[in-house]
């Protein structure tokens, strides 16, 4: 484990391998992922992102905010103390911090603009780089080379 400039240790979560399987699985839409694994912060964002970009924002927020708080479950069983880095690089990380982007994506769209404010600071404080790195994975989605 490292640390960062304040000495906080990084917050690596466990891996998630049924969660991963059912992803794979083509025959499984997000919604029958998070019926099967109601804890997955991923199953909840990725759930969030076929919402919103389906249009539907009230719905995004709701189970963007659904896998925030799974998100927050597991980082605190993780040994999460309420700040310190949550490393993007880590795989297993990107559910909670996808599930936080979607989030902070629905909130603005709603003009929630405090939420907008902490979930910013939350994913500097996470990670630096890691709305960069979800959003160069969508410009990728939408406009593959």
């Amino acid at each position: 484990m490292t640390s960062n400039l304040l000495g906080l240790p990084e917050t690596r979560l466990a891996e998630e391998p049924d969660v991963l399987a059912s992803l794979a699985n083509t025959e499984m839409e997000h919604s029958d992922v998070v019926i099967a694994h109601p804890t997955s912060s991923l199953a909840w964002a990725l759930l969030a992102d076929d919402a919103f970009a389906a249009g539907k924002t009230l719905e995004s927020y709701a189970f963007a905010r659904v896998g925030y708080h799974r998100g927050l479950d597991a980082l605190r069983k993780g040994g999460w103390k309420g700040q310190g880095p949550v490393p993007w690089s880590h795989e297993p990380n990107r559910g909670v911090l996808r599930a936080l982007y979607a989030l902070r994506r629905a909130a603005d769209a709603i003009g929630e603009e405090g939420e907008v404010e902490r979930l910013d600071a939350f994913l500097l404080d996470a990670d630096p780089t890691v709305v960069r790195a979800i959003e160069a994975e969508e410009d990728a989605k939408r406009f593959p080379e």
